[in-house]
């Protein structure tokens, strides 16, 4: 069996790289019915070590996402049977450490996650990312049972994929007497905290607890063994060590505090665990799931006095250990003096917290794992979705929630700031033009009230927009003033499509008899557009109107014209290995073969479908090559001979990239488009390159797109209204087969 771990290593300063390393050590020492070949991807951050031991394999550098992707390569070509993944938010790239993603769904073994923290309250992209982790996840280890709850009820994992395994400690050899002799403590009543330093640790109140104890017990010594943070050395300095070194002066304490500020190697850091007669983690608050720290106290048969965080409140219940109230000086200053004061019943308490120590020393801890290992390769197969299993109702409920939180009685505002309207940036026609578009639709489908209620503010919108001559308005900021003389090509064609989509399904006269007015009087600007995609917009609202006017002889000739216009600019541009409309592929690149796709069904011309489909390929290619979708990137975009643009993707081009796919469908009756554009649709739902959600489950609103660093958590009119029109396409479609 060979299996890799990825997480922080030794030498790296971190209690993940010092577990796993303790992990990796016992399993290797076990004597197992299979061989074990253990080896590492290492995580490296800002500090870049390289003299790491020989079973770390490969590094990635924390912040560098290519590095992710090289990796996942070199596992599945090394022969690995299972991958162990040890999380904690802070030591991967990327929102939230979301970088690992990408790694974790290209591997091509099962994989077992440890994670280290589970919050009660995340943000909304660390909830993101442990979820994502725990659909990629064979199995999942947790530490404690509220871990379990809280994996359940928060981030809604099964609970048979979760297995609760304490966290191992060493094998504590030496007696306290021979420790304190060692340390030169002997004749001491030794106190101590270890781990990283920080302010939610509460040293302080450790500190201010020992004024009324070394009165009763002048020879307590207090040993506060470990190094400031890292984060909090880079960010603070050494203000917290200085802050309690100041405070220990003020109190007089100077002869019964010991700072000891080292990482210490595990075989130093046994002895004054050995040494010590009480163990205190007064940490400040609850929300700690996993403390590393107190297992090892535990195992050391340490008198552990903590308050009660979560871990805390399980592993010292039935008599292991005393616990007092967060910040709470007077009562551990009484435990303090309770169990120096009382021998037998400071043995007691050390005994039962031995006993269990001895049942979580590594070697059995190890054991465990390997046999969870072994279970998750037995029963681990890939399993490749069939078409024929996709099922519709897997889809969230559609709501409308936040288009009418974007919207008020003179339009939908365009931008968002995370999920509440901006009101600075106002108005836009092309996202009203979308919005009556997608309320139009969803009446048609669902019936939805909401919809019809908002259909006649957007349609108001676009009249109140479009010139005597019939062009349109775009801008309009909050006061209602207009901020340009004449709006772009584009805004004009997304109109005219939706538009033309109200001629056939106009819910009542008024809005046909408007709609239709606002239409022909800007029809006689269709030839002068010279945007190619405001012609493809055009092209697909003039196709609609068809759908209700079909033998409209002069409308069919102007969108042959169109048409046409789109054929040439292929012609002038392809070449044997570009199969496009320009020399770049830029942004919302699908709408050109979709429009003609769509002219198609109208003017029956080899021409028009050879050239949609050569387009509709040379697109695929590029952005369905992973078995998933990846949009070109508004970066850089993609230009002819060069590297495509990975990140700025945004969801109108996922909404245009599902329509084209449908149009295909429609044309051809070739099953493979089904499967593509439920494919295309689950970019937002985290079948992208982050594989992590776009849609937001709880504002209904969809998120502003993909960028380097992550999500664009902004969830304004554009992105929402491209997921709900590209939900309504997928659903039309597959509820009709």
């Amino acid at each position: 069996m060979k299996v890799v771990y990825i997480g922080t290593y030794v030498p790296r300063e971190c209690g993940i790289g010092t577990f796993t390393k303790n992990l990796l050590r016992s399993t290797k020492q076990i004597i197992y019915e299979t061989p074990v070949e253990s080896i590492v991807v290492a995580l490296n951050d800002a500090e870049n070590i390289s003299d790491y031991p020989d079973e770390v394999k490969f590094i990635i550098n924390q912040d560098q996402q290519e590095d992710y992707i090289q990796a996942a390569d070199f596992i599945n070509n090394n022969g690995v049977d299972c991958c162990i993944l040890e999380h904690e938010y802070g030591i991967f790239g990327g929102q939230s450490g979301l970088y690992i993603l990408p790694l974790l769904h290209r591997l091509k073994v099962p994989i077992v996650v440890t994670f280290h923290t589970v919050l009660e309250r995340p943000s909304y992209n660390e909830k993101a990312v442990l979820i994502a982790i725990s659909k990629m996840a064979n199995a999942i280890v947790v530490m404690s049972n509220k871990a379990i709850r809280l994996l359940q009820r928060i981030y809604h994992v099964s609970v048979e994929k979760i297995f609760c395994i304490d966290h191992g400690v060493p094998t504590f050899n030496k007696s306290q007497v021979a420790a304190k002799e060692e340390l030169q403590l002997t004749g001491k009543r030794v106190l101590l905290t270890f781990g990283f330093l920080g302010r939610n640790k509460g040293i302080e109140t450790v500190i201010k607890s020992l004024v009324e104890v070394v009165k009763r017990f002048p020879d307590t010594l207090y040993v506060v063994l470990g190094k400031t943070h890292p984060n909090v050395l880079r960010h603070s300095g050494e203000e917290y060590r200085n802050y309690l070194k100041q405070l220990v002066t003020e109190l007089g304490l100077n002869h019964h505090v010991l700072f000891i500020n080292e990482f210490i190697a595990q075989d130093i850091l046994a002895t004054y665990l050995s040494a010590c007669d009480i163990y205190i983690t007064p940490y400040i608050n609850e929300a700690q799931i996993t403390s590393g720290t107190l297992s090892y106290a535990i195992g050391a048969g340490a008198g552990v006095l903590s308050t009660p965080y979560w871990h805390a409140k399980e592993l010292l219940k039935d008599g292991r250990g005393r616990l007092f109230g967060f910040k709470d000086v007077d009562g551990l200053s009484s435990l303090l003096l309770e169990l120096l004061g009382d021998h037998e019943k400071l043995s007691e308490l050390r005994a039962r917290a031995l006993a269990y120590g001895q049942e979580t020393t590594w070697p059995k801890i190890a054991a465990k794992y390997l046999k969870l290992y072994d279970e998750i390769i037995a029963r681990a197969h890939v399993h490749k979705k069939d078409f024929s299993e996709v099922n519709i109702n897997d889809l969230p409920p559609f709501s409308l929630e936040h288009v009418k939180r974007l919207t008020n009685p003179v339009g939908i505002i365009q931008h968002a700031t995370y999920a509440i309207p901006n009101y600075k940036e106002g108005y836009c026609l092309d996202d009203n033009a979308r919005a009556l578009l997608l309320t139009l639709m969803a009446y048609q489908q669902f019936n939805d009230p909401d919809a019809l209620a908002l259909i006649p503010t957007y349609l108001a919108y676009i009249h109140y927009m479009q010139k005597e001559d019939g062009l349109f308005r775009n801008f309009m900021g909050f006061d209602n003033q207009f901020t340009e003389a004449v709006g772009s090509e584009d805004a004009f064609g997304r109109t005219i499509w939706a538009l033309g989509y109200l001629f056939a399904h106009a819910p009542c006269d008024g809005y046909y008899q408007l709609g239709r007015q606002l239409f022909f009087n800007a029809a006689k600007h269709f030839e002068r557009l010279d945007s190619i995609r405001a012609i493809a917009y055009t092209i697909i609202g003039i196709c609609h109107y068809l759908e209700h006017q079909p033998n409209d002889e002069g409308m069919i000739e102007r969108m042959r014209a169109l048409s046409f216009r789109l054929v040439n600019a292929y012609e002038n541009n392809k070449t044997d290995k570009w199969h496009w409309y320009e020399p770049l592929l830029a942004y919302d690149n699908a709408i050109l073969p979709l429009a003609l796709l769509q002219a198609v069904k109208f003017l029956n011309d080899d021409t028009i479908q050879t050239v949609a489909m050569e387009t509709l390929d040379f697109l695929e290619k590029i952005c369905l090559k992973n078995g998933y979708l990846s949009i070109v990137g508004n970066q850089q975009w993609f230009y002819k001979d060069q590297h495509v643009s990975k990140f700025g993707q945004q969801p109108i081009d996922v909404l245009a990239t599902v329509m084209m796919f449908n149009q295909a469908y429609v044309l051809t009756a070739k099953k493979e488009y089904l499967e593509k554009i439920f494919v295309s649709f689950k970019w937002f739902l985290g079948e992208n390159d982050l594989r992590i959600t776009i849609y937001d489950h709880e504002t209904k609103g969809c998120c502003d797109g993909l960028e380097v660093y992550g999500v664009n958590r902004n969830q304004g009119a554009e992105s929402t209204l491209a997921y709900l029109i590209s939900y309504l396409t997928v659903y039309k479609t597959y509820n009709s087969l």
